[in-house]
């Protein structure tokens, strides 16, 4: 569920993905309990610090190249940005943001542990996500 602790724990998902301007991780871990999984989004080197020493179960980092599927995005931290958030914890990392087939592989050399992915999935997921799966895997 993204940004609604209460709504994740009405509907039985498995966890919360908490942006900035959400929830706090504490907030949402009283809400869910230790069931459920937390993650949430940071978008510079501060964040990420915050996010690794919250409660929160995995950490996002991004946007990480640019990105056209937020209407105001925040400034772009690159593949430094995910080798800096890697540095910071040891809880699972994901890259977000203008992530694509070509450039996907790097931002997993850089550190992250998965990819989250929207844009390069929208005209033919299926397809898509084949691709993903050659380059990731």
């Amino acid at each position: 569920m993204n940004d609604r602790a209460d709504l994740c724990l009405a509907a039985g998902f498995d966890g919360v993905h908490l942006g900035q301007d959400d929830l706090s991780t504490e907030g949402a871990r009283t809400v869910l309990g230790n069931r459920h999984w937390i993650g949430v989004s940071t978008h510079n080197v501060g964040q990420a610090k915050r996010a690794a020493e919250s409660e929160a179960d995995y950490v996002a980092i991004g946007p990480v190249f640019a990105t056209a599927t937020k209407e105001n995005p925040d400034p772009v931290v690159g593949l430094e940005g995910v080798r800096a958030a890697r540095a910071l914890t040891s809880k699972p990392l994901v890259a977000i943001g203008g992530i694509t087939t070509a450039n996907a592989r790097s931002v997993i050399e850089a550190g992250a542990d998965s990819v989250a992915v929207i844009g390069a999935l929208l005209i033919d997921p299926e397809q898509a996500a084949e691709q993903f799966l050659d380059v990731l895997v």
